[in-house]
This record gives structure tokens, sequence and C-alpha cells, in this order.
């Protein structure tokens, strides 16, 4: 299934929920199971990652491929602060800026476990790395990302 195309504009959108569920109803004819059986030890079993973590892995490949475009705390704050190494979240107020890919992948990558963010430095090991992550949480929303990755981390604050 390649609808990882363009997904990094369109994963975020009000659409993306009935292309998800369009997702769960093919895997569910490939694996001949019923529509009330979950999908989500299908996904796990068949190495296809869910549409919006698809989403979160396009929108971090895109943030670790840019590093450049993003600050880091310590360059803004003077001061050395707990989250010195995480990126640096703007404050707006739009709606639509805060759903955009720089705001969302800033927000997405700050609350990556370590020893995922510290791979950032090489793009291929880095993915791979997230690959396995997200296949193992195989995340339905982008809230249910960041409420485990709270449960797993709870020094994350976003």
């Amino acid at each position: 299934m390649c609808i990882s195309y363009g997904i990094i504009f369109g994963g975020n959108s009000t659409y993306s929920n009935i292309i998800f569920k369009i997702q769960k109803r093919v895997i569910r004819i490939m694996m001949n199971v019923g529509n009330r059986e979950s999908c989500r030890e299908l996904f796990k079993n068949l190495n296809i990652l869910p549409l919006h973590s698809q989403y979160i892995l396009s929108l971090l490949h895109f943030v670790v491929k840019n590093l450049n475009m993003f600050k880091s705390n310590s360059v803004v704050h003077t001061i050395n602060i707990r989250n010195s190494s995480d990126l640096y979240l703007p404050s707006v107020h739009l709606s639509k800026v805060q759903k955009g890919v720089y705001y969302s992948g800033i927000k997405v990558f700050s609350c990556l476990p370590s020893r995922i963010k510290s791979l950032s430095g090489d793009v291929r090991k880095f993915k791979s790395a997230l690959e396995r992550y997200l296949l193992e949480g195989s995340f339905y929303t982008i809230q249910e990302y960041f409420d485990w990755n709270l449960m797993t981390n709870p020094s994350i604050s976003y």
C-alpha cells in the first residue's frame, strides 16, 4: 500500500480518518477477518504502518533531513534548561500554523524517546529505528502517539 505520497501535508487533515478506515478495511480483506476484528495486531503482523504512524514517520523524516531549518532550545534560551537539546517550539495562535509541517514536526520530534532522537545525525539509522518504534506502537492517532510517549517517558511535556 502506497498511501504515504504527500502524507506529510494531508496526514493531519480531517479526511485522514476516512482514508484510515479504508486502510483498515483493506487489511481486514487481506487477512480475511470480520468487520469487528481489531486491526492493530494485523498491522504489526503484516509490517504495515497505520496511516497516522506513516504520517509521523514522514513528518520526522522531514525534520531530520532538514534539522538546519529548526532552532534548538539551547540557542533560544540563554540559561541551561532541562530540554535544551530539544527543538524550540515557537508560540503560535493560529490552528492552521499548529497543524502545519514545521510546528507539528517539532512537537512530534520533541516527544520521541531519547534513544531515537540521538540517531538524528544518521538519517538511515534514525528512519530504521523510528519504523521499528512506530510498528511496535501501531498508532491509530497522533494523540495516541503523544499519550504512549508520556506513559513511557513522564518527563516529556507538550
